[in-house]
């Protein structure tokens, strides 16, 4: 089962066996796969085509992880007024120690002004020798969120170990 087809299922309240939700690479994602917070909202309302950016961190050690998932809430906090920021969700696969983002842009421009942002920059610094990162950019013509997630959802289930 597809994880689109174990998402339809889910919202339909099904159960889906943790065997049975894989990524495009036909991996399984665990249980459900990434733990997705709400979308935080951005000041770009109708944004029509965006860039999207996903962000996938895997923590060496798992005492660092904490930290690194508040860093992200923190930053997460001032989202609404994230100059041409469309949305962001915060994700996470706890049991792999690995969490991340995927947030929407109405341009480059604006990623790239959110990365250099002293508060990100302070992050990624304290961070940096804490795991190891991925990160992965696209351009959208129409943005729907569920369209969005899915795309990302696959690419976080890439980064999978092959089952056993």
């Amino acid at each position: 089962m597809t994880i689109c087809h174990a998402l339809n299922a889910l919202d339909r309240g099904e159960t889906v066996p943790a065997r049975d939700a894989t990524g495009a690479n036909g991996r399984p994602l665990g249980v459900l796969g990434p733990l997705f917070m709400p979308r935080a909202a951005g000041p770009v309302e109708n944004a029509s085509a965006v860039v999207v950016s996903v962000t996938d961190f895997t923590t060496a050690r798992l005492p660092d992880a904490p930290g690194i998932v508040r860093a992200g809430l923190r930053l997460r906090r001032g989202w609404y007024a994230m100059p041409g920021a469309v949305g962001l969700w915060l994700w996470s696969l706890p049991l792999e120690r690995r969490s991340g983002s995927v947030s929407v842009w109405t341009s480059e421009e604006d990623l790239r002004r959110f990365v250099a942002l002293p508060a990100h920059l302070a992050i990624m610094r304290r961070f940096r020798k804490a795991g190891t990162l991925r990160s992965e950019m696209w351009r959208e013509e129409r943005f729907v969120p569920a369209d969005t997630i899915l795309r990302a959802r696959h690419w976080i289930a890439d980064a999978l170990p092959s089952a056993p």
